[in-house]
């Protein structure tokens, strides 16, 4: 079985030339959890994507992958 691809945090990430440590830091959570969410083995609640939008300066929805064709 393969791991649905939810999110695009880390994408977001890497085009800002951003880190997770930063992220982490700016949120106040831990670089593991961050991982986790941008390998998408966990996914943030929609109150934290609220936050992480905020902190990256986008539109929420760019922090998500469609879910329809």
């Amino acid at each position: 079985m393969t791991k649905r691809v939810i999110n695009r945090i880390k994408v977001v990430l890497v085009e800002q030339g951003r880190t997770n440590k930063w992220l982490a830091d700016k949120l106040g959570k831990t670089t593991p959890t961050i991982s986790r969410w941008c390998t998408n083995d966990m996914q943030p609640s929609l109150e934290t994507l609220v936050q992480i939008a905020d902190v990256l300066k986008v539109d929420i929805r760019e922090l998500l992958n469609p879910t329809k064709d």
